[in-house]
């Protein structure tokens, strides 16, 4: 299996630029702007009239980009729309069909068709089924029709009463302004009140347990299934998972971080901390590289490995300690290639920390939806190739004293499996763990966060946690004859110290 180049790491962030729904807003709106208006480009004071009337929307174009108005809010941005017909009641129809064809030939044919079709083999006929995943879906990206919608009808429409209406009085510039103060207002009054099911942080970094130099595991492994939605596992015939659950400890409300996008999760993840923190704060990675110690810096002070097989948008959070893989490749071949690259790194770094994301389960949700059968056969498959690479493993004699852990990073919702804002479906991932030191059939009903990943990995492996891990050591699953006998073991250390 091929590495990602260069240029599919590249292309990945410029892709992102068009995915997340923040920047496309504003690039959508101008290139809508410029494909209406290029017959009028050679015309006398056109130009200086277009950039006047961008400069008019640019206080719609900044509050749009600051607030998102993802679920149920977005059915609020109706609202400024309505508000600007009663007050200016011009529309051209023309810019704003322009507008909405352009908007579902982008997501319908060109991402939902012709993207997915090069990337991972989709049917030329996928745009038979986008439309309406588009239309359900509910999470800030490109692909949400019901909040784009509203949000580029809005400044189009304004965008052309200021072009054709650019001689101004001050009693419209004052109108104008009034109205870009009440839609702020609104929209802030909306966020205070109204955008409050974020995930609760932990205030204070990890302390349940004292992190010692003695390792209890020589090795973990952590496989992580992006994008599987709980209850879409629960109902997929998956033996060898539900073999290790049962065998093992299942974590039954494990809760995802916010905003759950997949680079954001994986940095919560693996360095116990969140986007505030460790400064990821979406797919769309403006500066490279995260701000805090991750469990490679920490299992690196103890001199040991660690190693995170993926796509190339982790390059941007964890850098040099990502192996990457393309991602440019047949959905139904890629996980497999995945496992066979697992294979190839253990044999030849032989990592005490080994991670691996496996892709197609969720790729399956954004291209074809999750609430039909291809995505159950993605899990199915899932679990075949997870049970291979473990009895590879324990062929090769590398599980004797070992943990091995399953999760998702998030689930999915409705729609193109959209991710993020925490939608039915997104919150709550699978996760377990099993192994000669966890117990044996035990089900947490607790909530906890993935961000206690990072410091029960460094527990397990006997390296300090992440200088920011705020996540306490998952310690219910681990034997209790395991701790007493790691806390007697520290206490000896302490007082011969």
């Amino acid at each position: 299996m091929k590495k990602a180049s260069s240029f599919e790491k590249a292309a990945a962030r410029c892709w992102n630029l068009l995915n997340e729904g923040k920047p496309f807003t504003p690039i959508f709106t101008v290139g809508t702007m410029v494909i209406y208006s290029v017959a009028n480009f050679g015309k006398s004071g056109f130009l200086a009239d277009f950039l006047l009337g961008l400069l008019a929307i640019l206080p719609l174009l900044v509050i749009y980009y600051v607030f998102d108005f993802p679920l149920f809010l977005r059915n609020y941005l109706w609202i400024p729309l309505v508000a600007y017909l009663i007050i200016w009641n011009n529309v051209n129809l023309g810019l704003l069909f322009t507008a909405v064809g352009l908007y579902f030939f982008f997501t319908v044919f060109f991402w939902g068709t012709f993207y997915y079709h090069l990337r991972i083999g989709t049917s030329w006929l996928n745009f038979t089924r986008f439309w309406k995943l588009v239309l359900k879906n509910s999470d800030s990206t490109s692909g949400n029709a019901q909040e784009q919608l509203p949000k580029f009808l809005l400044l189009l429409s304004l965008w052309n009463f200021s072009l054709s209406e650019h001689t101004w009085s001050g009693a419209e510039i004052g109108q104008l302004i009034l109205f870009y103060v009440g839609v702020f207002l609104f929209s802030w009054i909306l966020h205070k009140n109204l955008f409050d099911w974020k995930p609760k942080v932990i205030p204070t970094y990890t302390s349940n347990v004292v992190a010692t130099s003695r390792e209890i595991n020589q090795k973990v492994i952590v496989m992580v299934i992006d994008g599987m939605r709980k209850e879409r596992f629960e109902e997929a015939n998956t033996p060898f998972l539900d073999f290790l659950r049962k065998n093992g400890t299942e974590y039954a409300r494990m809760e995802t971080v916010y905003p759950a996008r997949t680079v954001v999760c994986f940095s919560s993840m693996f360095t116990g901390t969140y986007p505030f923190e460790h400064g990821i704060k979406s797919n769309m990675v403006w500066k490279l590289g995260i701000k805090v110690e991750s469990v490679f810096d920490s299992l690196r002070k103890v001199s040991k490995k660690g190693s995170l097989l993926a796509v190339a948008h982790l390059v941007d959070s964890f850098g040099s300690d990502v192996d990457t893989f393309t991602a440019v490749m047949h959905n139904d071949v890629v996980d497999r290639k995945i496992i066979e690259r697992a294979k190839l790194i253990m044999d030849e770094k032989n990592p005490d920390l080994q991670i691996v994301q496996l892709i197609s389960t969720d790729q399956t949700g954004h291209s074809r939806g999750v609430l039909y059968d291809e995505y159950i056969q993605k899990i199915e498959e899932a679990d075949a190739l997870v049970k291979e690479y473990y009895d590879w493993l324990t062929e090769k004699g590398m599980l004797e004293n070992y943990t091995f852990i399953v999760c998702a990073d998030h689930g999915q919702a409705d729609g193109i499996g959209g991710h993020g804002h925490l939608d039915e479906g997104e919150r709550f991932v699978p996760f377990f763990m099993y192994g000669p030191a966890i117990e044996s059939g035990k089900v947490v009903e607790e909530k906890h966060s993935l961000v206690s990943l990072a410091s029960t990995i460094s527990y397990l492996l006997g390296a300090p946690f992440p200088n920011k891990a705020r996540g306490p050591v998952l310690n219910e699953a681990i034997r209790k004859e395991v701790l007493i006998n790691d806390a007697a073991k520290s206490d000896r250390i302490s007082s011969s110290s």
